[in-house]
């Protein structure tokens, strides 16, 4: 297929991109490298099924080569990056989603969203269906990033059923692994990187709130096969080990060793979802039984060595 992917230098991203391009595909990856890296798709350039389109997906583009699926993946997508960049969160949410679209309506092409579990917003249905409609502060300081990505569905859908497009919709949850940044304010590399520099590891509130975290190659697994069905969605994409954020911090700091990094807790931000964990009935039902099959441990053990070895290039 000849696929175009917004936000291939992302996190996400650019592994999506990395199984892509092994399976053969043609792939034009368009980021303006606002969070994505060159660092993290620098192994991809020069490849002949591979070119990258430096450009803000919130202003018009027009692809004249033939495309058959469209991947948009572009967005901010940790609290300290669309807290930093509100409005262009808002702008990729839905000028982006709408261009996206635009280039999938004129290709006659496929269209993925990648949605988010933020979209629950601070849940009061545990775990979380894709019937749930969600509990979201439209004015609060994750509203940003939780409406663009609620207004990003309701346009791909009206995209389907107005011109046809044959779209899907994914509601990533909690995903964490290599090329990550240590500094992007998600608790995985946060902890991961006050670990690497012996620092206090800091939990906020409590920390009994909870999440459920997805090694990365099991949602690229989850994502592709997404890509082989007709079903619109929303589909849930995560893991559902749910584990406290206390939990997570103690696992990283005896990873470490305990070396110089005691827990330390500050004041739970405004919003924080108190629990988090997907229902995966849909997914399991549409996907061949897909699951995650990367256990946190090994999980982390991987990133961490990752870390340790690009702390420097992590960190940028």
């Amino acid at each position: 297929m000849n696929i175009l992917i917004t936000g291939g230098a992302g996190f996400i991203g650019s592994h999506l991109s990395d199984r892509l391009i092994v399976e053969g595909h043609h792939l034009t990856c368009v980021d303006n490298f606002i969070t994505g890296k060159p660092e993290n798709i620098a192994h991809l350039r020069g490849k002949a099924n591979y070119r990258v389109i430096e450009h803000d997906i919130s202003k018009p583009l027009v692809i004249p080569e033939p495309i058959d699926f469209i991947l948009h993946f572009a967005s901010p997508a940790s609290p300290r990056d669309y807290l930093k960049y509100p409005i262009q969160t808002l702008k990729v949410g839905s000028l982006g989603t709408l261009n996206a679209l635009g280039i999938a309506k004129a290709h006659k092409a496929k269209f993925m969203l990648a949605s988010t579990s933020e979209v629950y917003g601070d849940p009061q249905v545990h775990p979380q269906p894709e019937t749930y409609w969600g509990y979201v502060n439209p004015i609060g300081p994750r509203g940003v990033y939780d409406e663009a990505k609620r207004f990003a569905e309701s346009l791909t859908m009206a995209y389907r059923q107005e011109h046809q497009v044959r779209t899907r919709i994914i509601r990533i949850f909690n995903t964490y692994g290599p090329r990550m940044r240590l500094e992007d304010g998600r608790a995985v590399p946060t902890f991961i990187g006050q670990a690497l520099r012996g620092e206090p590891i800091t939990v906020y509130g409590t920390g009994k709130q909870t999440r459920s975290f997805c090694y990365v190659d099991d949602l690229v697994e989850g994502i592709r096969r997404v890509m082989e069905i007709e079903d619109p969605g929303p589909i849930n994409l995560g893991n559902t080990d749910e584990r406290t954020l206390l939990e997570i911090a103690q696992l990283i700091q005896a990873a470490f060793n305990g070396v110089a990094s005691k827990i330390q807790f500050e004041p739970l931000p405004a919003d924080d979802p108190k629990q988090r964990r997907p229902d995966l009935t849909r997914a399991k039902k549409l996907l061949n039984q897909w699951e995650p099959k990367v256990p946190l441990d090994e999980g982390l053990r991987r990133t961490i060595a990752w870390f340790r070895e690009h702390a420097a290039e992590a960190s940028s």
